[in-house]
């Protein structure tokens, strides 16, 4: 399994139908977070940067996975392959109130 950092850079000016796709692109993350596919992802504060670290073959399955994204057609986006990635152990805990 390789590594990869995806640099995307968001639209200066996004339309309607941008912002009508952020709820199913928020699910679609969501969903590959918790399949491990996805390790990271963060929007930068003035949104003009998304980064997404994830976990597949090689860099031909990340661009496929990229692809399914809901917002890939607002995406002008580079992959790089990573040495590694470390995350801290506590964003990978769960609290239950229980």
């Amino acid at each position: 399994m390789a590594q990869f950092m995806v640099d995307i850079t968001l639209p200066k000016d996004p339309n309607a139908e941008f912002f009508a796709l952020v709820p199913l692109q928020r699910a679609h993350t969501q969903k590959l977070l918790e399949e491990g596919i996805v390790t990271g992802y963060s929007l930068s504060l003035d949104r003009s940067k998304l980064w997404v670290t994830m976990n597949t073959e090689n860099k031909h399955e990340a661009m496929k996975i990229l692809t399914a994204f809901p917002l890939i057609n607002y995406f002008d986006l580079n992959i790089h392959p990573l040495a590694f990635h470390h995350t801290s152990l506590m964003s990978l805990i769960k609290v239950s109130m229980n």
